[in-house]
């Protein structure tokens, strides 16, 4: 999995864990956490964060290029 819709709203982004770390420093972004734990190599992009296509595209490209960078299961 690449990308999900955040329940709180917002999209759930799939990042290589050694990326994360630099990237949630962005507006809007913030480490995914759920149960109470954060979830390594996850992020929240708040919805004000993709307040457009390009936006959207840009997020959901990074997902998708991390896990077609994964070995196949």
């Amino acid at each position: 999995m690449a990308v999900a819709v955040s329940r709180a709203g917002g999209l759930m982004v799939r990042l290589d864990p050694a990326d994360a770390a630099e990237v949630v420093k962005g507006r809007h972004v913030e480490p995914m956490v759920m149960g109470g734990r954060e979830m390594s190599g996850w992020l929240r992009v708040a919805a004000a964060g993709l307040a457009d296509d390009v936006a959207l595209a840009e997020w959901v490209g990074r997902g998708v290029a991390l896990v077609r960078s994964l070995p196949p299961k």
